[in-house]
């Protein structure tokens, strides 16, 4: 039997990749809403809702990383196998991804002209007026980080089929609370 995860980490990682197939749905959804004018207002709350969830989603990574680098000083470092680091690596690429995404878009929204207030309840600051250029270029580097972190997840899921197949219990213990 493998060694058990930290039941908080197994929990944020149910709820990061829930959030994270939100993200992708809604912004595909939210896209193809029209843009916003006197009449069309409805725009805000799917907009809002997103950079909400993504926020959230960049505070719980920052807590799972938290909660590894506090795990891996208490175990003593052995020789990993190359399957281990390849899963190592693509944990820091999605974490990193994750954070990529959330940084850039709430750069690009913050540029906009439009609000970010986390949960309807604390406004977060924008970075400067309304700047097109910036705006654009943020966007743009949102829209890579997330076509890069779809890829990486797809590896993940496909890592994690493997190890389903091979009923070698590393499945098991992202299942065990």
């Amino acid at each position: 039997m493998s060694e058990q995860l930290p039941k908080a980490k197994v929990v944020m990682h149910w709820l990061v990749a829930i959030g994270v197939v939100f993200l992708f749905v809604s912004s595909w959804w939210m896209l193809s809403l029209p843009l916003p004018s006197e009449d069309f207002t409805y725009r805000q709350l799917p907009f809002q809702l997103h950079k909400n969830v993504g926020i959230t989603i960049m505070v719980m990574i920052v807590a799972m990383i938290a909660i590894s680098i506090v795990k891996k000083r208490k175990k003593l470092q052995i020789q990993k196998s190359r399957l281990e680091r390849l899963a190592a690596l693509d944990h820091l690429l999605t974490y990193f991804l994750i954070i990529a995404c959330c940084i850039s878009g709430y750069l690009s929204s913050s540029f906009s002209g439009w609000e970010t207030t986390l949960w309807w309840l604390v406004e977060l600051p924008a970075w400067s007026e309304e700047n097109d250029d910036l705006n654009i270029l943020f966007s743009d580097i949102h829209l890579w980080t997330c076509w890069a972190l779809l890829s990486v997840v797809s590896v993940h899921i496909g890592a994690a089929l493997y190890h389903a197949f091979r009923n070698d219990d590393v499945i098991d213990k992202m299942f065990r609370l």
